[in-house]
């Protein structure tokens, strides 16, 4: 039976590495691409993120740095910014707090995810990409238990592979993948499924 999932949104983290992998990624997301991308890569507190400036100059959808309160839009890529922690309200808008560090991180990946599941349920896709900390195990944890779709980027791949390690010792993601495959993936999600 062909069956279609309707994702709304996919929220990615990354640490260490992150930078290469998300290039490998965000860059063939086509023009008119119809969910959101909400990204936290772990960057440092003291430093402003450039991260919104140096994707946006690399892709063809809009991206910009999430701004609290402000309403997440489908075609948009969206950045966490240093020193604030990035969560997702029911309303599907963004809020920012400055709670303590999770995983010695803030933003943390954890806080974004859990929020995104209890906002978006089966209609969110999450993936855990390279990194230097167990950040986003727990996040990607409650997409799966909220019906979402779990994605992590195969550990051997990884430039760094701690925290894709960590998510695949606390539970079995829908797909393991590596770049290509997670790229193939995302350009795949309104094809529907053969099963």
């Amino acid at each position: 039976m062909n069956r279609q999932r309707a994702f709304e949104a996919i929220v990615i983290g990354a640490s260490a590495g992150g930078v290469d992998a998300l290039l490998a990624l965000l860059p063939a997301l086509p023009a008119g691409y119809p969910r959101a991308v909400v990204v936290v890569l772990h960057v440092a507190e003291d430093r402003d993120s450039r991260l919104a400036e140096i994707f946006d100059a690399r892709t063809v959808l809009p991206v910009r740095e999430a701004a609290d309160k402000e309403p997440i839009r489908p075609g948009t890529i969206y950045f966490a910014g240093a020193g604030y922690h990035l969560s997702i309200e029911r309303d599907r808008s963004f809020s920012l707090s400055c709670e303590p560090p999770v995983h010695f991180s803030r933003p943390s990946i954890d806080i974004l995810m859990e929020s995104a599941a209890d906002a978006y349920g089966e209609a969110l896709l999450g993936i855990l990409l390279t990194g230097a900390s167990e950040d986003g195990a727990a996040g990607l944890c409650r997409i799966q238990a909220s019906g979402g779709m779990t994605v992590v980027q195969d550990p051997v791949e990884a430039q760094v592979p701690t925290m894709p390690q960590a998510a695949l010792a606390a539970f079995t993601p829908d797909r393991i993948l590596t770049l290509p495959g997670m790229r193939a993936l995302l350009l795949t999600l309104d094809v529907p499924d053969a099963s």
